[in-house]
């Protein structure tokens, strides 16, 4: 199937692993050129090797005002079609314990970068009629998960931005999605797993054993299989799906 995003640009945030690395990798090998932001722009380079002038690694710390601002500046005037949206999840709690301050850090993490370059990014894709905002979310905006407070509020409330912000823009041929990732085998998810080993005195393997009981798939995803998904919303086949949040969890919410 041919996705038309030859010659089409983008901007992955959180590209240097993980879904962000996956989402950047597949839109890469549809043609496109890619602006993979992060940190860490050695680990971006690691695995953009293969695809020569394609990605152009971009520095970016959601945690820093100034290097958001820069940023959005500077892809505003390049001018981007594509805009994956990603961020860290923040530490594991319940939400009894998190003061004012955590929620506020969270916030300021997580969703305010995220709005704040999708507002400069708009007007562009409003100007050339094609736009392509997807949000990668986590299977807790629909269903809570225990522990993960923070995760589960702020990525909330972007569910309800990216759901109205799709309304708004869908006559100038923009769509807006947002994609909920399951038990996908990233560093992320190790990371929630070594957590709850501590927090549940089980050995890792066992947690492990028992995440992928509640996946009808019985196993983890991969994350090039999330990246396919990212790069479908993306294609102009995908022109008449917005607002839309699409699960990949391999059935792990049962739920309709």
């Amino acid at each position: 199937m041919d996705f038309g995003l030859q010659g089409k640009t983008a901007l992955v945030l959180g590209a240097s692993r993980g879904l962000g690395a996956a989402c950047a990798q597949e839109l890469a090998r549809e043609g496109v050129k890619v602006f993979a932001a992060a940190r860490d722009l050695d680990a971006i380079r690691d695995w953009a090797a293969e695809f020569g002038d394609l990605v152009t690694p971009v520095a970016l710390d959601m945690t820093d005002a100034g290097s958001v601002s820069d940023l959005a500046a500077q892809m505003a005037a390049q001018g981007i079609d594509i805009l994956v949206n990603n961020s860290g999840g923040p530490k594991p709690g319940p939400a009894k314990a998190q003061t004012p301050e955590a929620w506020e850090e969270a916030w300021a993490a997580m969703a305010g970068p995220i709005m704040k370059l999708t507002s400069a990014l708009l007007p562009g894709m409003s100007e050339r009629g094609f736009g392509r905002i997807i949000t990668i979310g986590s299977s807790g905006v629909e269903a809570p998960i225990p522990n993960l407070a923070l995760s589960n509020g702020v990525r909330g409330a972007l569910a309800g931005w990216s759901k109205t912000l799709a309304a708004e823009v869908a006559a100038d041929g923009i769509t807006v999605n947002m994609i909920l990732p399951g038990r996908i085998a990233t560093d992320r998810v190790a990371q929630l797993d070594e957590a709850a080993s501590k927090r549940t005195g089980k050995s890792v393997e066992d947690v492990q054993a028992s995440s992928r009981a509640t996946i009808p798939a019985g196993r983890y995803g991969k994350p090039e299989e999330f990246g396919a998904v990212a790069a479908f919303l993306a294609s102009t086949r995908a022109s008449f799906v917005t607002g839309s949040m699409i699960r990949v969890d391999g059935g792990m919410l049962r739920h309709l």
